[in-house]
């Protein structure tokens, strides 16, 4: 027997692929990450967001989730951590002055590693995670973690499907403008704002 309930699951679908063609935070990195070093970059840091959302599912389905909404200290480190990371970003992106010849190269491991990091620094995940799959989990087939890492999986694929797309266009945007000298010294300063605007994002979310 599956731990899934089959209707359950047949309703999660759709609900999933809806919040997967939100835009959100994930999405803009995504975007950015491509403006910034490419396709191969945008690639890798889908990934990196398709692994945070896995993790946030599996904590959530081991009881963590509940420990960061009950806990608001723990929340608020784990967001002041966030924004703080995405400031740096931000930094990092204005240190090459606007132009795609001066930014430094983004490396598929580092767009990666950036995109788990500020995903899993994001507490709004996890508590929106712990807030959306229980609805479709029964308890009563038990197998409860291995049910919540099952719907994290659809989530993070379909994550990884529109997400990837977004940062895919994004990278083939960069390659195809980069003789462009209006929007080389622009880019930086708009990877810089997107970096900027997630870290405000941070700053006024609110737990409820």
């Amino acid at each position: 027997m599956l731990p899934v309930d089959p209707l359950a699951f047949l309703a999660f679908l759709p609900a999933a692929l809806a919040l997967n063609l939100t835009p959100g935070a994930d999405m803009m990195f995504c975007l950015g990450q491509g403006l910034r070093g490419g396709p191969r970059a945008a690639l890798a840091a889908d990934a990196g967001i398709a692994v945070g959302v896995f993790v946030h599912a599996a904590l959530a389905g081991v009881g963590l989730g509940a420990l960061v909404a009950a806990m608001p200290w723990l929340f608020q480190a784990i967001r002041w951590a966030g924004v703080a990371y995405l400031l740096w970003l931000a930094f990092g992106a204005l240190k090459g002055g606007g132009s795609i010849g001066d930014l430094p190269p983004v490396h598929p491991r580092r767009a990666f590693r950036e995109a788990l990091v500020v995903n899993l620094m994001n507490p709004k995940v996890i508590l929106f995670v712990l807030a959306f799959v229980p609805q479709f989990v029964v308890v009563e087939r038990g197998a409860v973690l291995a049910q919540f890492l099952i719907f994290g999986a659809v989530l993070s694929l379909g994550g990884l499907i529109v997400n990837g797309a977004v940062g895919l266009f994004a990278g083939r945007a960069r390659n195809w403008l980069t003789g462009a000298p209006g929007f080389q010294r622009g880019l930086g300063y708009f990877s810089a704002a997107i970096f900027s605007g997630l870290a405000i994002r941070l700053v006024f979310l609110q737990r409820g």
